[in-house]
């Protein structure tokens, strides 16, 4: 997905949302558009366009979306609680704006905090390290046919649709 496409399409209420948030933190908006472009860009690499899903590989794309976006404002931040903390702002606003369905908003939403969470893991390694195991924890993914399910696995990746 083209990230500008998509910016064009929220509302000017959403477009006003999102830029408070980041000119509340304006040295955060290049770290987490890096974030973002590399993301979409090994998510591509690897998957086509079928992380566009809401399937396992948009379970990848949410979590190392959260992982980068942490991993790129840490080395702003200095503290990796802050950078947690921004990559939540980030992807919660961003579901806030979007218009997805509930069970997609869910998901997407449940994705980012392991994504969060797995970052605190795995902040020692390095990028290819990080995206074997992103790939190792996409592949045991958890299906979830309701928002309560999704509860049950709280620090799984889940998906909704194969």
């Amino acid at each position: 997905m083209n990230i500008w496409k998509r910016v064009t399409q929220l509302s000017i209420g959403q477009l006003f949302k999102l830029s408070l948030l980041f000119l509340s933190h304006p040295f955060l908006i290049l770290p987490t558009l890096r974030a973002t472009k590399k993301t979409m860009q090994l998510c591509d690499e690897r998957f086509d366009k079928s992380h566009h899903k809401s399937n396992q590989a948009n379970a990848f794309r949410h979590a190392l979306w959260n992982i980068l976006i942490c991993k790129n404002a840490l080395k702003v931040t200095k503290n990796k609680q802050k950078s947690v903390f921004w990559a939540q702002k980030v992807g919660d606003l961003y579901e806030k704006v979007t218009q997805n369905e509930k069970m997609d908003k869910a998901m997407d939403l449940h994705n980012n905090s392991v994504g969060r969470i797995l970052f605190l893991n795995l902040l020692e390694k390095n990028e290819e390290e990080i995206l074997s195991f992103l790939a190792f924890k996409t592949q045991s993914s958890q299906k979830a046919n309701t928002i309560a399910d999704m509860a049950k696995y709280r620090n799984e990746l889940v998906y909704i649709e194969d």
